[in-house]
């Protein structure tokens, strides 16, 4: 598992942790039932705090991505595919916001935004 950090993102490491593991495992990267990396261990390798590591697994396992054993680790849960589709779903209903946001700043109309869209969905 691959795990990028950037210092200069707005998002905070944790979240920067928690997205790219939960979008490992919306893309089928890692199977159900796999271990992950403990916290310890990704934080080491991370260069970053043990607790900064600690809060993204405490996150995923509220959402319902990974479940830990004590004494054992944390592992990816069983994903339902609708579930899965649901987060999908969403996660692009959140990245479109973002995106009209942005648009209306700088005054795009609706048919450019969409003309822009059809473009990179064709790619």
């Amino acid at each position: 598992m691959k795990i990028i950090i950037s210092n200069s993102s707005k998002e905070p490491i944790y979240e920067q942790i928690m997205n790219q593991i939960k979008s490992s495992i919306l893309a089928g990267e890692i199977q159900e039932g796999t271990a992950i990396p403990s916290m310890r261990k990704l934080a080491q390798d991370l260069h970053i705090s043990v607790i900064t590591t600690k809060r993204a697994y405490e996150e995923l396992e509220k959402e319902g991505f990974i479940y830990s054993i004590v004494g054992k680790g944390s592992f990816v849960a069983e994903q339902n595919l609708e579930v899965i589709r649901e987060k999908k779903l969403k996660a692009i209903e959140e990245q479109l916001s973002t995106v009209i946001t942005n648009g209306r700043e700088i005054g795009l109309s609706l048919e450019e935004l969409q003309q822009l869209l059809k473009i990179l969905y064709e790619e």
